[in-house]
């Protein structure tokens, strides 16, 4: 039999790691928690963009002067996407270090 003193409202828990307003996600810095990070090889990448598209972070959200898309890495979550989509692998995953 379960112990009575154990059960726990869902009304009584408190919210963690919720959006309460509306909006979006934009303000919180989620690459912090990511164990990758991406390293572009600007010999190889032809800037075609498709890092930046299909990011579902939207890390890739400004490009250098030479026209090069750069990540964002407080908003990278080190999914491997990007590299995995990159059609001349200028994109490599990488063990973020500490």
């Amino acid at each position: 039999m379960a112990n009575s003193d154990a059960i726990v409202s869902v009304k009584s828990l408190t919210f963690g790691c919720h959006i309460l307003e509306p909006g979006n996600a934009a303000g919180f810095r989620t690459g912090d928690w990511s164990s990758q990070t991406p390293v572009l090889d600007k010999e190889k990448c032809i800037k075609c963009g498709m890092c930046w598209i299909f990011c579902p972070e939207m890390a890739y959200n400004q490009q250098d002067e030479e026209g090069y898309f750069i990540v964002d890495l407080n908003y990278c979550k080190g999914c491997g996407i990007c590299a995995h989509e990159c059609p001349k692998d200028a994109i490599t995953m990488v063990e973020k270090e500490g």
